[in-house]
């Protein structure tokens, strides 16, 4: 064992003994039954009819066409024609909804086939499109590419065994009151809801839903969430980060150098990694149950463990939403590594084979340093990035990003703001503050996650925001004013109640309104709430109370 690479192949085997008996949190299960009850949709009956024949010893099939015909029965599979309309198919397995429009109304399609029936539990829909358009389509529902029988052969093999009960892992933890997805009507972030290809979240108002009958797991839902709301729970990113930082540690106790991580999943990245073989002696693959469950606060506590690079193996059949919101993270991350002076590259897709291949543009040999994994994800993500920027070979005190970062500030423009804290009191992340009774707005960089409530919901516009990161703890983490202004007191009795700011502009857009014409309805506008209604009440036109 003399050569770098059989060292490092030894200390790679001695590091994953150690991690072998490493255990994940339990996550909760979800449950699915199924009677067998099975939806053929076609455009043509005879390629349908076979299909149905095909189920029917396992199955209960009918058979729903959107061509023209006669509702009828053929050796004793049930047919009901759509007359070249397209059903809606909504659902997931054991429980599909299939809607068809008869004479002006909807019908359910499984009543229509057999009175016994509101559901079905499966769906093969052979049309020339799928009426299911999300890149993961739901457990249950299968559409084979037109035309191609061996894909038809496939899915009849799959339909035929999902009869009974099956569970699955409930992939995600939410936390509502730290969502940014909605306040008060103004709606802030839907990164979750852009990026997930099974369509499986949904915006209830303030908050979002996570449906998971038809989440599959993909995890990029958890890696783009900028407030950790949305969490990976199979397994959790704090456990894979303490596995991953154990696995480094025991790698280089063995021996190894220059540890290079790679993550792949469980199915099509098993099978693109075996295409890879051998693997260099320090490249540690790292099974992952999807790809997309892989956030940078994994990859960046990575490198503060002391990885050389983290790569994520790309296969074709990533669906297209995860890939374009990984690469918008790892976008974010190479801009913050390269502006501390490491490649930015460190952090990427693979395609295997030759881009596999260990380059020098990676992470310069620094003092590696255990990040504390918690739930919470910034702070994790911050952990990491503190350390990193400690050792870089050109630390920064701030770092301009691009939009869409998680990471900035907000700009107040001090001539139009009233200080009517409407954008405290939306604020998600509790970056905004109104502290005290003195007319002032407060910041705190570091929970702010760009999520443009605030500015969606200033009356006056005042608010800009500007994406950047800053590095050192404490000015990310104090707050800081960002507009203050003496109190107006009532003329009445000399409370505070508001700014001179904004009782000038309630004036100024009363001027002309018929009910403040005098002066002592217009001196009312000056007075604290009590004094006003007791001005009202007895009617002195502003006398002292």
């Amino acid at each position: 064992m003399n050569t770098p690479q059989e060292r490092n192949a030894n200390a790679r085997a001695q590091a994953f003994e150690a991690v072998r008996d490493t255990g994940m949190e339990p996550t909760s299960r979800v449950s699915y039954h199924s009677d067998g009850r099975v939806l053929v949709i076609g455009i043509d009956e005879g390629s349908a009819l076979e299909a149905a024949r095909r189920l029917r010893d396992d199955l209960a099939p009918a058979v729903l066409l959107t061509s023209d015909g006669e509702s009828r029965e053929a050796e004793g599979i049930p047919i009901i024609y759509s007359h070249g309309r397209e059903p809606l198919v909504e659902g997931h397995l054991g429980s599909f909804l299939v809607t068809l429009q008869v004479g002006g109304k909807t019908a359910n399609a499984a009543t229509l086939l057999n009175s016994a029936w509101d559901a079905f539990d499966l769906v093969l829909d052979l049309g020339l499109a799928p009426l299911i358009t999300a890149e993961w389509p739901p457990v249950g529902y299968f559409a084979p590419p037109f035309g191609d029988p061996d894909a038809l052969d496939r899915a009849l093999e799959a339909l035929s065994d999902l009869k009974g009960e099956f569970e699955k892992p409930k992939f995600f933890q939410y936390e509502p009151d730290i969502c940014a997805h909605a306040r008060s009507g103004i709606r802030g972030c839907t990164r979750c809801i852009d990026a997930c290809p099974a369509i499986a979240i949904r915006s209830l108002g303030e908050r979002i839903e996570v449906q998971p009958e038809l989440c599959q797991g993909g995890g990029i839902c958890a890696t783009v969430c900028p407030t950790g709301a949305i969490t990976y729970a199979y397994p959790r990113p704090a456990d894979l980060i303490r596995r991953l930082q154990t696995l480094l540690h025991h790698y280089r106790e063995h021996g190894g150098e220059d540890p290079v991580v790679l993550f792949y999943d469980d199915e099509a990245g098993a099978e693109a990694l075996q295409r890879m073989a051998p693997l260099p002696g320090q490249m540690l693959a790292i099974e992952v149950e999807e790809l997309g469950s892989v956030g940078l606060e994994v990859l960046l506590a990575g490198l503060a463990a002391g990885a050389r690079e983290m790569l994520l193996l790309d296969t074709p059949v990533l669906p297209a939403k995860v890939r374009r919101n990984l690469q918008e993270q790892l976008g974010h991350a190479g801009s913050i590594l390269q502006a501390m002076g490491f490649p930015r590259q460190t952090l990427r897709l693979i395609h295997g084979g030759q881009e596999a291949v260990l380059t020098d543009d990676a992470m310069p040999a620094m003092h590696p340093q255990r990040v504390a994994a918690s739930d919470r994800k910034r702070a994790t993500l911050f952990a990491a990035l503190d350390h990193l920027n400690a050792v870089a070979p050109s630390p920064q005190s701030e770092i301009e990003l691009q939009a869409g970062a998680p990471f900035g500030e907000i700009h107040v423009d001090v001539k139009t703001c009233t200080l009517c804290m409407a954008c405290a009191a939306v604020c998600p992340a509790q970056a905004l503050s109104a502290p005290g009774d003195t007319p002032r707005l407060d910041f705190i960089e570091g929970n702010c996650v760009q999520c443009r409530i605030c500015e969606l919901s200033c009356p006056e516009h005042a608010i800009s925001l500007r994406p950047r990161l800053l590095t050192e703890p404490q000015r990310r983490a104090e707050p800081r004013v960002l507009y203050e202004e003496a109190p107006f007191e009532c003329v009445a009795c000399g409370k505070p109640f508001a700014t001179h700011r904004m009782i000038e502009q309630i004036l100024q857009r009363l001027d002309q309104h018929p009910m403040f014409q005098d002066e002592p309805s217009r001196r009312r506008l000056m007075m604290c709430e009590n004094c006003r209604v007791i001005d009202m009440f007895q009617g002195t036109g502003g006398g002292t109370v």
